[in-house]
């Protein structure tokens, strides 16, 4: 059976691009007869705060998304620290993990140049504060065929450099948390917008690399986008779901307007979680 997830990190209300997520998430998961996890992602320990949680699960169970599994008890990425440390004592094992210091404004961009390759790590090192460790990723290009949008090629080792595992905070980073995770919840369809392609690479790569013989398929769904054309933010409070509710909308009103901007719906329309779902999934069946 088909396993996805709903995966909010608690940095923030839930604004109308999580319900786009979520309707596509619980559609293509029925239509596939799957299941949906719930997963709080709080690997970002500074910014993740209890009461974000607490909106985002009374905000879903609001607008009538219901997950299969991880909400009693909840799942959090917080609680997964032995799974993630044994993670990274098996591709110690087999790769070249090394410790790094650099800042981001050492790096000077995304891709990380391989300043610090030559400190190697052994099992049971102690990192010293304001240490992060990384993995050397090999040159060869990753392909997948993504279910929205065709076949990709990606070569992580151009994109990224040496992929980050643990910042210098001593946090495990999203890239190495969400590909763990995945892989031990049994996650083999992932559901998630455009904003995050560029991550889908070095995440199938990781994966090999930490022996998933069967690395999950991919959805990147499109993006409801500001008039800027900027995406929508927690930070910026953009069409909060909050705000929303606070103002007298209803569910299936707040569902309609993430349908409507994708264009799944005329604008107006009301719709709840399961109508939008079956919408969501059949402007795509030809690709399920």
């Amino acid at each position: 059976m088909i396993c996805t997830r709903f995966a909010p990190s608690p940095t923030g209300y839930l604004h109308l691009g999580h319900v786009v997520n979520a309707i596509y998430v619980w559609g293509l998961a029925r239509a596939l007869q799957g299941r949906v996890l719930l997963r709080i992602e709080d690997h970002d320990r500074i910014r993740s705060r209890r009461p974000f949680e607490d909106a985002i699960l009374e905000d879903l169970a609001w607008l009538g998304f219901v997950p299969d599994d991880g909400l009693r008890p909840l799942r959090r990425q917080s609680d997964n620290d032995a799974a993630h440390l044994r993670a990274l004592a098996s591709l110690q094992a087999t790769h070249h993990v090394f410790a790094c210091d650099c800042s981001r404004k050492e790096i000077g961009g995304e891709r990380y140049p391989g300043n610090c390759r030559h400190r190697r790590l052994q099992p049971g090192d102690v990192l010293p504060p304001g240490m992060g460790i990384r993995v050397v990723l090999d040159d060869e290009p990753e392909r997948f065929d993504d279910l929205a949008l065709g076949e990709i090629m990606q070569r992580p080792s151009e994109q990224c450099g040496d992929l980050l595992l643990r910042d210098r905070d001593g946090h495990w980073t999203y890239q190495f948390a969400v590909t763990v995770d995945d892989m031990n919840d049994g996650i083999d369809l992932v559901i998630r917008g455009q904003d995050l392609l560029s991550s889908t690479g070095r995440q199938i790569k990781l994966a090999r690399m930490l022996g998933r013989a069967s690395v999950p398929q991919f959805f990147h769904h499109p993006l409801i986008l500001k008039a800027d054309g900027e995406k929508l933010s927690k930070a910026s409070g953009d069409s909060g779901v909050r705000e929303l509710r606070a103002a007298g909308a209803r569910p299936s009103a707040v569902i309609g307007l993430a349908a409507a901007a994708l264009g799944l719906i005329e604008r107006g329309e009301a719709m709840d979680a399961v109508s939008a779902g079956e919408v969501a999934a059949g402007s795509i069946r030809g690709r399920l």
